[in-house]
């Protein structure tokens, strides 16, 4: 089984205690974003969780917890971009983020960790000099740290445009002018460029567009092959045209403290603040606690592991 926590909110950065509730407890409850009465109840515990993937700005509240996670095989996305306050108002200064990051990957291991560089949009002050000297500078720091950064460009979802104003796409021709600099300046540090559902011709400029957290990816983090069933790959491939494994995610939308301006997950501020006052270290659940008028059901439980084949 694979388990994500990054896609609806950042469960590092703000829940990690939470979090560690669950694992001390072996399980987790998560609700339907779709149908709310509807609650999963998911094993936490190392014989059938394949891959814990973690999605965050900030990993350093989870650092001092790793010594508890070494029985799980992780992954982790970690979200650093050039951005100042007037548009990330509540993540913390990059470079102690960076700090972090690296010290995160000392200890579970360069194939476990990926550097986002993520969204990419432009405007008069982030233009797209910046972006190449932003990403330049920052490429120097992660050397040695990770080999790979993902890359991908805004997408206006309509909360985005509502919490963003002024902002606009980036073009195709400015797409593959930044990427084909961004390919050039990472190779100078051992680093490898990975679009996030992105045009699939930007390959011709030397990334690789895959996929940020596809099956090939997850496997070099596991360290083993993942057999997992066709019927089980649609449900895990949840974004049209995308290879990535996120399904299981047990996090919850709104819910997210960094009041980023582009963020997909966040409705409003109003409603995060609502959202996490509900907040329970010790519930089940990462908002709220279960109710009599609740459906609970167990989650199928799917072991992928191939202990047979080695991924080197």
């Amino acid at each position: 089984m694979i388990i994500n926590t990054g896609n609806r909110t950042d469960i590092p950065a703000f829940y990690s205690r939470w979090f560690m509730n669950r694992i001390r407890a072996g399980y987790v409850m998560v609700r339907n974003p779709y149908a709310p009465q509807n609650i999963t109840k998911y094993p936490l515990v190392p014989d059938v969780i394949d891959i814990l993937c973690f999605g965050t700005k900030n990993p350093e509240p989870m650092l001092k917890h790793l010594s508890e996670l070494t029985a799980y095989h992780q992954f982790w996305s970690v979200t650093i971009t050039p951005y100042d306050k007037d548009i990330e108002p509540h993540v913390p200064d990059k470079t102690k983020v960076i700090d972090s990051f690296c010290k995160l990957s000392s200890v579970v291991g360069i194939k476990s960790v990926s550097w986002r560089y993520d969204p990419v949009f432009l405007n008069e002050r982030y233009d797209i000099d910046f972006h190449i000297r932003a990403f330049s500078s920052m490429c120097t720091k992660f050397e040695g740290n990770t080999d790979n950064c993902v890359v991908s460009f805004i997408d206006l979802y309509e909360k985005t445009k509502r919490n963003f104003h002024g902002i606009r796409e980036v073009s195709h021709n400015e797409q593959e002018f930044l990427i084909e600099k961004f390919v050039e300046i990472a190779a100078k540090h051992g680093i490898k460029v990975i679009t996030c559902c992105e045009d699939p011709k930007l390959a011709f400029l030397g990334a690789d567009v895959s996929g940020c957290m596809n099956k090939i990816i997850l496997e070099r983090a596991c360290g083993f092959s993942l057999d997992i069933p066709q019927s089980s790959l649609s449900r895990l491939m949840t974004r049209e045209g995308c290879n990535c494994l996120i399904g299981n995610d047990i996090g919850a939308y709104n819910t997210c403290g960094h009041g980023c301006l582009y963020c997909y997950a966040n409705y409003d501020s109003k409603t995060v603040a609502a959202n996490i006052k509900k907040h329970d270290p010790e519930s089940p659940l990462l908002i709220g606690r279960p109710g009599p008028e609740d459906i609970i059901r167990d989650a199928r439980i799917e072991v992928y592991r191939d202990l047979q084949i080695k991924w080197l």
